[in-house]
């Protein structure tokens, strides 16, 4: 008696005039997406409504007397007088300048201090060799030495990008070391009995699993660079958010002092997510 034998077209390839069929790809899972969504949204949601809640305050607390309106006006006088330094080209004016700077600034420290981690996370003598001079000079906070900063290169732009480089350069170095130090030993000695070289190794196995730590230190330096620059601008500067700041406390322009604010903390907010989108690049490895 001969037997018929069941084939599952999902299991193993079908035989249709003696000719192989193509199996059927998986199907994306539908459920997956619709949760992903979910949370995506929900995320969206929560952070909304955080600075809904905040902004309602910051509208009714001035107008019901519980803080005094001089000192703190409602938001909506806020937009206003943010509004009309825009459309007078004097927000975007001071806005260009601080980017310029914090730009050129936190480019420099990127540049020099990546690679400067990775060779002294990866190469034993030369973190012998820098480490003691970099004990001593992470400890010293770039605002302490602005005023050496001022006295050596002067009020213009040369000082205010030095001290952004300086003040950036810290957190970029220190987490690209440590994300280099900090590479699974398994992940190395798997690699090396595969039969891959010091060059290929860095390449392929430490260089991307310290991609995430380097970035957590070049979002830091973000933040940093914009904090510094609006101190840096408050000596001697003519024209930036920091100087447009400490301009509108003198003359008491309470308004215009808070639409400064706003601008910076909306800076830092897409800088943020412009390295975060830049790290998820560099890491498509990384299972989400």
């Amino acid at each position: 008696m001969s037997s018929i034998t069941e084939t599952r077209p999902t299991e193993r390839s079908v035989s249709l005039g003696g000719r192989p069929a193509v199996r059927p790809a998986p199907a994306v899972s539908v459920g997956s997406a619709v949760r992903t969504a979910g949370r995506v949204a929900g995320a969206v949601v929560t952070r909304t409504i955080a600075i809904g809640l905040l902004a309602l305050v910051w509208e009714i607390f001035p107008r019901l007397g519980l803080v005094d309106a001089t000192f703190l006006p409602p938001l909506s006088e806020v937009l206003v007088a943010w509004w009309d330094l825009l459309l007078s080209g004097e927000l975007w004016a001071h806005t260009e300048a601080s980017l310029t700077r914090s730009a050129a600034g936190f480019g420099l420290a990127i540049l020099i201090a990546v690679p400067l981690g990775l060779l002294i996370g990866w190469y034993s003598p030369v973190a012998n060799l820098l480490n003691p001079l970099l004990e001593v000079f992470r400890n010293t906070a770039a605002l302490a030495i602005l005023p050496v900063f001022v006295l050596i290169l002067g009020l213009g732009e040369t000082s205010k990008i030095s001290i952004i480089l300086y003040g950036c350069t810290w957190p970029i170095l220190l987490n690209t070391v440590s994300g280099v130090r900090t590479v699974d030993p398994l992940l190395i000695k798997s690699a090396r009995s595969l039969g891959l070289g010091p060059i290929r190794l860095f390449q392929k196995v430490v260089l991307p699993a310290a991609v995430p730590t380097i970035f957590t230190g070049i979002r830091l330096a973000g933040a940093a660079s914009i904090l510094i620059l609006i101190a840096a601008e408050m000596v001697g500067a003519k024209a930036g958010l920091g100087y447009l700041i400490n301009y509108a406390q003198y003359n008491f322009a309470v308004s215009d002092m808070y639409a400064g604010i706003i601008t910076i903390s909306a800076i830092g907010l897409l800088v943020n997510q412009l390295l975060i989108v830049t790290e998820r690049r560099f890491s498509t490895w990384r299972t989400n």
